[in-house]
């Protein structure tokens, strides 16, 4: 038998980081896949629920924010509860394994890019965190940067490329 999923998304949404009682991570989140075909011409997309657990969560949270490109690997659970009303809710969602940052850091807008200070999950026991602030970092000088737009421009001619 063979239960194997590999996705490519954008997240929906921050991960929803939290702690089990015995203190193990645990992240949610949402992931739009674009499907390949366009309905009346615009695009449409599977929004596709996720979960991931320990230390690949912790690392999650820290990499990753609203509308990052990740690739997912990992496999479908399906899961049955009742809710307070008494009625059985079934979910169906992606058990994350493994993942991949696909874009560039600079690509998204980050707390360093805009000013903001970062923060970062403290356990505090329970199913929920605190955010912490972080200290600022500091971007590393343009004039220390050879390949930074100095106003000329490069001469360079197909002989001295790789490929």
């Amino acid at each position: 038998m063979i239960n194997s999923i590999a996705l490519t998304g954008r997240l929906t949404r921050d991960l929803d980081l939290r702690y089990t009682q015995s203190g193990t991570a645990v992240g949610t989140f949402t992931l739009a896949v674009d499907r390949q075909y366009k309905r009346d011409g615009e695009p449409t997309a599977d929004f596709i629920n996720c979960v991931i657990w320990r230390k690949s969560a912790e690392n999650f949270v820290k990499f990753t924010r609203k509308g990052s490109l990740v690739g997912v690997e990992g496999h479908i659970q399906t899961r049955n509860y009742d809710n307070n009303q008494g009625q059985r809710v079934y979910v169906t969602e992606v058990v994350v394994d493994n993942f991949a940052l696909l874009e560039p850091k600079g690509t998204q807008a980050t707390p360093e890019a805009t000013n903001q200070p970062q923060t970062a999950p403290q356990h505090t026991g329970g199913n929920s965190y605190v955010p912490q602030p972080k200290p600022a970092q500091t971007a590393p000088k343009a004039a220390n940067d050879p390949f930074a737009s100095n106003g000329r421009q490069v001469d360079i001619s197909d002989d001295d490329l790789p490929f």
